[in-house]
């Protein structure tokens, strides 16, 4: 009991100097302690809680007079806190009313502050702001003017220099999501501004390359001009044309082409003159800087892939005119010339295999091309164009760097065929040459046509020059128009072989073949079907064989043509030699068969009239009537036979006494005959001895009699 007392003072202590948040475990110790231990707590309590009033009490009585004092002074002081709160009232509402306006001026100063730190803040900023604004600016304006490579780099310094320093602020955040959208935008214009550039230059090809065409063959003519005034000092070849001297076709296409080139000079331009490029260096350049450079690459070549196929597919006509062939020419050159450019002003893009490779790819789809189409060929100036446009296409691509060599072996394959066209035509104009023939001596009424007829055929006859005006040249009309056309031949063959880059024995060699087969083969040809038509009787026959004898004379003459053509001498080793005197040799063997024939058919037509009467009592007294036409007909023909050679008018009289000797002979032999009378005898004795009384024209000392 006594130990409990002191516990719970201390327990009373705790509760009165503890703050009331920490009371619970106090109390809770009160419950946990010895039984009966509330009880006494409790009474301990309503102790301390007496003394505690008594002490209140004794404090209250204490203090009580001063507090009525206090209260009584209150009172007296009333009067006066009451005016005091009224003075104060108004003191304070003329101050308020008096401090409005500083207020008012106060806030004002407060705002203007508030202001011009906002401007200020607002300044910096914007300085901070201004010079992306600017380059954004000038991003827009570059996209505007398509100044598209430079735009990209001012994306570029965007995005590296000044974007990052104001990257906190939303207009930043729109462009930088804006910047790849713009480089998509700039590839698309750029990929389109290509796809046009395309578009137009294959449009455009054929004016690139007849441009580049025309400045390659003005370039070689103006390059043979200067080669042929430097080489005048050394001579020059003339030669005859129908009798006059012409001056040669080069010297007065290149005077003129100086002249020309001289008065247009400044106004020449070159076929990169006609090309913008500047798509493609743009696109190239866009495509760099954003690094796909090789997509760019292979859809540029892809797209050129196709192009150069289009540009190789020929137009189904093309064969039909030079036009065709020049526009199909003009466009593979402009693809190329274009090409070529590219390959030397940019880096990578185009490469010189790649280009090789197209070439390659280009030059067989032509080849290929032209054999088709020059088959189709039958008019030989459309061939002859057709070689010179090859020769300025080869020539100006062989400019740009292109091999060329299958080119030149390609126009020996069309020189053959050009031949055969030349072969066709000249048969032609020999055909057209023999019909029109009158197929009788040449009369030359005076000097001035004697003249006119030797510049044309080289005809030497001192015994016939002996004769005076008027005379009668021994050959025909077609002789000298044959000697021209051959001549003609001969220069026409020469124009295929101008520019191929070959030699003169070359050249030589090709004019000598080419005429040896106009002789063999065409003029042979003409002869012999001319010869064999049935309207050619014995006296055409008899002219066609003086004329093959003049013409065969008449062949060196073409050698020496030739050989002042060419320059190669004809003593050279392997200087073809001119076919044409088996040639004519040939004809005349084939003309003096025919002339048998005829004259043996003749004499069959005579003898089919002959009418015996084998059983007349006797004869007539003179030789039957058809036998008479029989023996005067052949002696007019063998007058014909005067201008013949002597062995071929004797081989003809052999021939035909023998047949009519054959012929008789058969009458008397015919099956059919059964008896013959003795007047009948004596009437076909009277006949024979006529045809042995037949004063047939024989030869002595070069003369017919």
């Amino acid at each position: 009991m006594a130990e409990s007392l002191p516990e719970h003072e201390r327990i009373l202590q705790e509760i009165e100097s503890t703050d009331t948040a920490c009371v619970g475990p106090t109390l809770r110790s009160v419950y946990d302690d010895q039984p009966n231990a509330h009880q006494r707590f409790m009474e301990k309590l309503d102790a301390c809680i007496r003394n505690h009033d008594r002490e209140i009490e004794k404090m209250c009585n204490f203090h009580h007079q001063g507090f009525v004092d206090a209260i009584t002074e209150l009172l007296k002081v009333r009067a006066d806190a009451e005016k005091l709160k009224v003075q104060v009232t108004d003191t304070n509402r003329r101050l308020q009313d008096a401090g409005k306006e500083v207020i008012a001026q106060t806030e004002e100063i407060i705002r203007c502050r508030i202001q011009q730190r906002n401007i200020t803040t607002v300044v910096e900023k914007l300085q901070l702001c201004l010079p992306v604004l600017e380059m954004y600016s000038k991003l827009k304006e570059q996209m505007k003017v398509k100044r598209y490579y430079s735009a990209l780099k001012t994306m570029e310094q965007l995005e590296n220099m000044y974007l990052p320093r104001v990257s906190q602020y939303r207009f930043c955040q729109i462009m930088i999501e804006n910047l790849p959208k713009l480089r998509e935008e700039i590839k698309e214009i750029s990929m389109s501004d290509l796809k046009d550039f395309l578009e137009s230059i294959r449009k455009h090809s054929d004016k690139i390359g007849e441009t580049a065409m025309k400045q390659a063959q003005q370039q070689k003519t103006f390059n043979t001009a200067l080669q042929k005034q430097n080489n005048v000092n050394y001579g020059r070849n003339m030669y005859v044309i129908n009798g006059r001297v012409p001056e040669p076709k080069y010297e007065i296409t290149s005077k003129r082409t100086l002249e020309e080139e001289d008065e247009h000079e400044e106004e020449v331009l070159t076929a990169h003159d006609l090309v913008d490029f500047s798509p493609v260096y743009r696109c190239l350049h866009i495509y760099s800087v954003l690094g796909d450079g090789e997509t760019f690459e292979n859809y540029y070549r892809k797209q050129r892939r196709k192009q150069a196929r289009l540009v190789l597919q020929p137009q189904s006509s093309m064969h039909e005119t030079v036009e065709g062939y020049r526009r199909y020419f003009s466009q593979i050159v402009g693809f190329f010339v274009v090409e070529d450019h590219i390959l030397h002003v940019t880096q990578g893009l185009v490469t010189r295999a790649y280009t090789d490779e197209l070439w390659n790819m280009a030059l067989s789809k032509i080849i290929a091309v032209l054999r088709t189409h020059s088959s189709y060929c039958t008019d030989p100036d459309l061939v002859l164009e057709l070689k010179n446009l090859i020769v300025v296409f080869a020539d100006t691509l062989q400019g740009y760097g292109f091999p060329v060599n299958r080119l030149f072996d390609l126009l020996f394959e069309i020189r053959d065929q050009y031949n055969e066209t030349l072969l066709k035509k000249w048969a032609g104009l020999f055909r057209d040459i023999f019909e029109a023939d009158n197929y009788s001596p040449i009369p030359v009424a005076n000097e001035e046509e004697y003249k006119i007829v030797i510049s044309k055929f080289p005809f030497q006859d001192p015994e016939l020059d002996k004769q005076s005006f008027p005379k009668k040249l021994p050959m025909s009309q077609s002789v000298p128009q044959i000697y021209i056309q051959v001549k003609e031949f001969i220069y026409a063959s020469l124009k295929f072989s101008e520019s191929l880059h070959r030699s003169s024995t070359e050249i030589d060699d090709m004019l000598r073949k080419s005429t040896n087969l106009l002789l063999t083969r065409t003029l042979s040809s003409c002869l012999q079907n001319l010869i064999k038509k049935p309207h050619i009787g014995l006296t055409e026959l008899v002219q066609i064989i003086i004329n093959t004898t003049h013409l065969e004379q008449a062949c060196k003459y073409l050698e020496d043509f030739i050989t002042n053509i060419t320059n190669i001498s004809q003593e050279t080793v392997h200087t073809a030699r001119l076919y044409g005197l088996s040639t004519f040799k040939d004809a005349r063997h084939a003309a003096e068969g025919e002339i048998y024939t005829k004259l043996n058919q003749k004499i069959d037509e005579f003898i089919q009239l002959a009418d015996y009467d084998w059983t007349m009592s006797e004869s007539a007294g003179r030789a039957s009537g058809y036998l008479m036409d029989l023996i005067n007909f052949l002696r007019s023909t063998f007058q014909v036979f005067t201008h013949l050679p002597g062995k071929v008018a004797q081989t003809a009289c052999m021939s035909a006494c023998q047949h009519l000797s054959t012929s008789l002979m058969q009458m008397l032999l015919d099956s059919e005959l059964k008896q013959i009378s003795m007047g009948a005898v004596q009437q076909f004795n009277l006949d024979v001895i006529q045809c042995e009384c037949l004063q047939v024209v024989y030869y002595t000392n070069g003369r017919w009699r």
